[in-house]
């Protein structure tokens, strides 16, 4: 199949996307890896799940070497335009890093019995695997095709057709009348800042008088738990990560291009990261409570039922992150005693994991386009990468609260005064 030279426009690569996305919804509804309930819910990461399956399925179609994606034909070419693929000569830059994370995987995908290219497609969907014991790659790969679907589903494009996909796989077989209840969040227009805001060392409050209360219009209606009120507990968790924003501009200071250049993914990585700083700076594992900006403390016991898995898992990230420290601190340590140099370009871990978080998953090979390299062991950056689905996801189901929603808006703001 033929690839042109002549770099694909994103509109091109969008639409084939989302034709895949259509039929791995539904191929996975039909082997019932995902159920009708499911879809129509459109809750849990289902926004991670499938633009995941779509690069599972993509990746067992791929019959070329290096690996490229065979694009659906457009029902407005004629007969005789022979199919394209996408590839590393024709790809547009924004997607390049994706295409480089889902090549280097669709070897190991292909080597894979069929049994064990099952139990990748459940974990995918986190369904747990069937073979005992587990293959030893497939969580890997799974965490690394999540990692690209999780930054998939932070583009609007994705976001404002998801809904259709939904749909398309619920009719399939006619087997229920269900509707998606997906609806994207809502859209931030980037506008000339009319704050200016230079923070202290220390936290940014958003209990300010530079936020003003969210207008009706930002506000976008979601079935949740949580609707329509707001329970004060999440309110207090909303509230103690938003006032770590600061900490996390200060530490990371090219937060403030990605917050002209693409300020949906800046939002997002901001408040993941603020996930990892306050769930290692303002958790205490003792008393499992979550410490608030003026040092209130909020337990595991007092928050609501339905709120206690969010904050379970912020409590969990923080004890993974600790071990995480004491990890790089100890191979530190060793490097040092066995005589080898240190430098600041060694990085840890944990540094790896907030990259992830900014930058994406396939930071790590930019300079290795299409070699099929990895230029760290598989396993040291699968621990990575993993980790930081976890934070991202985390932050995915945060950000669908509309507790949340209803605070983006006036976060953009203030993230943009900073940014300025």
């Amino acid at each position: 199949m033929p690839t042109s030279t002549q770099t694909l426009s994103e509109q091109t690569v969008q639409d084939a996307f989302h034709s895949y996305l259509r039929s791995s919804l539904t191929h996975a509804k039909m082997e019932r890896l995902l159920d009708a309930d499911v879809l129509s819910s459109a809750e849990g990461d289902l926004m991670i799940t499938g633009p995941a399956l779509s690069l599972y399925f993509a990746a067992l179609r791929c019959t070329t070497n290096p690996p490229s994606v065979p694009l659906p034909r457009n029902p407005k070419s004629s007969a005789g335009d022979r199919p394209m693929e996408l590839s590393y000569e024709n790809c547009p830059p924004t997607f390049i890093s994706f295409l480089r994370v889902w090549s280097m995987n669709v070897p190991a995908i292909q080597s894979l019995a069929p049994e064990h290219q099952h139990d990748l497609a459940r974990l995918i969907c986190g369904l747990p695997a069937i073979q005992n014991p587990v293959h030893r790659n497939i969580s890997r790969i799974a965490a690394e095709l999540r990692a690209v679907a999780l930054e998939i589903s932070q583009r609007r494009s994705f976001q404002d057709r998801f809904a259709s996909a939904l749909q398309t796989a619920l009719d399939a077989g006619n087997s229920s009348h269900k509707r998606a209840s997906f609806v994207p969040p809502p859209v931030y227009e980037p506008t000339s800042p009319s704050i200016s805001y230079k923070p202290d060392r220390g936290s940014l409050s958003l209990q300010s008088h530079h936020l003003e209360p969210p207008s009706p219009s930002s506000t976008t209606p979601s079935p949740t738990i949580l609707a329509p009120g707001l329970s004060p507990s999440i309110e207090f968790i909303r509230e103690t990560l938003y006032a770590a924003l600061g900490d996390v501009l200060e530490e990371h200071p090219s937060l403030r291009g990605l917050l002209s250049s693409d300020p949906c993914r800046a939002y997002f990585a901001s408040v993941s990261l603020a996930i990892l700083f306050v769930s290692t700076e303002a958790i205490d594992q003792t008393t499992k409570s979550i410490i608030g900006v003026l040092g209130t403390p909020l337990t595991l016991d007092e928050c609501p039922r339905e709120l206690q898995p969010l904050m379970a898992e912020l409590m969990s990230i923080g004890e993974i992150a600790g071990n995480i420290v004491e990890e790089d601190n100890s191979s530190l340590m060793d490097a040092l005693q066995r005589g080898e140099e240190v430098t600041g370009e060694n990085e840890t871990r944990l540094e790896r994991v907030k990259k992830i978080l900014i930058v994406g998953v396939g930071y790590e090979s930019r300079n290795d386009i299409g070699n099929g390299t990895r230029t760290r062991k598989t396993s040291v950056q699968g621990r990575a990468v993993g980790f930081a689905n976890r934070i991202g996801e985390l932050a995915l189901r945060m950000m669908s609260l509309p507790a949340f929603r209803q605070r983006q808006d006036s976060v953009f703001k203030v993230l943009a005064g900073i940014g300025g």
